[in-house]
């Protein structure tokens, strides 16, 4: 690190685990060694030994950081108020597919397998308690409790995920529908005066 300021070698910790873990995304996790993607991303094999242990570290370290930034940029699309709540669950779906599908069908490879399953508890157990945090933003623009609030993103986020890894269509509508349903009941019970301008 002597010749890299702190925030240099963040940045370049960073870039390193976002391009291994695309280029694992597009390589396949098993038979994947750190040769093959050194060589895929660009990088000499001791570059990313600077920066991990050794491929275990970078695969449960790489995934934990951009399924992270994955949720972060779920969490910018959110709805600002009831009037966009339809906008946000209709495109969502089609939009985590399309940007994260590779993503999400490698996160459940590495925190399927059983040397990371405990990472993967540790990911989720944090995964909750952020979308806990996001359902408190929402209460504020929707008018409904985020205790509510909270099992229907568990729901949204279901539904968005199976379909980025199957492309199941029926699947996903069900889901969809079904929490719009229970939105409708719930802005009716908690926020009446927007039910004027809330339509399905």
């Amino acid at each position: 690190m002597a010749n890299y300021t702190e925030e240099q070698w963040n940045a370049k910790k960073v870039e390193l685990m976002e391009k291994c873990f695309n280029g694992f995304a597009e390589l396949g996790l098993h038979g994947t060694g750190i040769r093959t993607l050194a060589k895929h991303c660009g990088y000499n094999t001791s570059m990313i030994y600077t920066y991990f242990k050794d491929l275990d570290d970078l695969i449960v370290q790489s995934t934990e950081y951009c399924m992270s930034k994955v949720e972060d940029e779920f969490m910018a699309k959110a709805p600002t108020d009831v009037n966009d709540l339809w906008r946000f669950i209709d495109e969502i779906p089609y939009w985590t597919a399309k940007k994260h599908g590779k993503k999400y069908r490698l996160m459940y490879q590495v925190y399927t397998h059983p040397k990371y399953r405990e990472y993967g508890k540790k990911f989720f157990a944090g995964a909750d308690k952020r979308y806990t945090e996001y359902a408190k933003i929402l209460e504020g623009r929707l008018g409904i409790p985020y205790q509510k609030l909270t099992p229907l993103i568990f729901i949204l986020i279901r539904a968005c995920v199976h379909y980025a890894l199957f492309e199941d269509e029926f699947y996903m509508k069900s889901q969809i529908e079904t929490l719009k349903e229970t939105l409708e009941l719930f802005v009716m019970k908690y926020n009446p005066k927007a039910r004027s301008r809330f339509a399905v």
